[in-house]
């Protein structure tokens, strides 16, 4: 198949456009790089059937020839991106995903739409199910974010009735890996950092917040179990259902890096959700898809990744330059 990915530079849009080509397919990755990171696809250029397009997805869009699968990836998907970007970030779900949608219904294609957990809110009903409808704060501070992601999923399901295009929702629970940005802001990349720096590990509010953390190569195959289920639209979750609080996958990364970094609380965000964490019924009945790689091993290969790239310029986006060095600017609880 010839797959678009949107925000394929990013660190979950990095890993599906490798697996695509690993797989046969071609694939055109888009990026804007406001957040994506150039050499996350360096080593895939060599391949006749990968092509780089520097474009922003908010703009008219186009590729030549046919397209099978639209795969809409793109948005900044970490605190201290959205609340840095947060007019990006409400255009990248909006118009940015109106416009791939009219790029899969010109060419007849599938479209799949990378939403969030964060659809869901602060939950009131635990673990989420697909048929919940969230408790989401319109006018918070993670809103341009949460109702950025909520609005997109209205507005695929609208083609898919008004105007027939193919389309499928999954909603992406915390994801880690390798190609984390260690100063993105999420929980994992920041404590493995920390960890390895021998730093203290921040943690906010006392640690008992929950989330489900799924290694990024098991959340790329429900991914692409997705765009192979035409007619399938879901909305689909796709995360780890094995829930632990923040401050225990604290301690492990410390048992798994040998750190003897100390734990470092801070005041808890405002509408940080409490728990998290997916039913996934659906994507086992309906994809035939469940996480595999435990959060022990994910988290080793996570670590090696982050030892292996250590020479590399960490100081990103979304970071300020202090005497004590870089930090975050906002709370580490972002999905993919």
């Amino acid at each position: 198949m010839k797959v678009l990915v949107t925000g394929g530079s990013g660190f979950v849009g990095s890993h599906l456009c490798e697996a695509l080509l690993l797989r046969g397919d071609s694939v055109w990755c888009l990026d804007n790089f406001c957040t994506g990171e150039p050499e996350n696809t360096a080593h895939l250029s060599a391949d006749p059937r990968f092509r780089l397009l520097r474009a922003d997805v908010t703009s008219a869009l186009d590729i030549p020839g046919p397209v099978d699968v639209v795969a809409h990836l793109a948005s900044p998907a970490s605190p201290p991106d959205y609340h840095r970007l947060p007019l990006e970030t409400l255009s990248a779900g909006g118009r940015g995903t109106e416009n791939a949608l009219r790029l899969a219904q010109r060419r007849g294609a599938r479209f799949v739409l990378a939403s969030t957990s964060e659809v869901y809110g602060d939950p009131e009903t635990h673990p989420q199910p697909e048929s919940y409808w969230g408790n989401v704060n319109p006018v918070g501070p993670r809103s341009v974010y949460d109702e950025a992601k909520r609005y997109a999923e209205a507005m695929a399901m609208a083609y898919r009735r008004s105007l027939g295009v193919d389309v499928g929702i999954v909603r992406i629970f915390n994801t880690y890996g390798p190609r984390m940005r260690p100063y993105d802001g999420r929980v994992v990349s920041t404590f493995v950092r920390e960890a390895l720096a021998g730093s203290p590990l921040t943690v906010y509010g006392d640690g008992s917040q929950t989330r489900s953390f799924c290694y990024v190569d098991d959340l790329v195959r429900g991914i692409t179990a997705m765009i192979d289920h035409p007619g399938l639209s879901g909305p689909v979750n796709l995360g780890n259902p094995a829930e632990r609080t923040v401050r225990e996958l604290a301690d492990l990364v410390l048992a798994i890096t040998g750190s003897r970094s100390g734990i470092e609380y801070r005041p808890l965000p405002v509408d940080d959700p409490t728990r998290r964490r997916p039913v996934i019924t659906r994507a086992r009945e309906q994809l035939g898809w469940e996480p595999l790689v435990p959060v022990d091993d994910g988290l080793r290969r996570t670590a090696d990744w982050f030892i292996a790239h250590s020479s590399s310029p960490w100081r990103g986006p979304g970071t300020q330059q202090s005497s004590a060095g870089p930090r975050p600017l906002h709370p580490q609880t972002a999905e993919a």
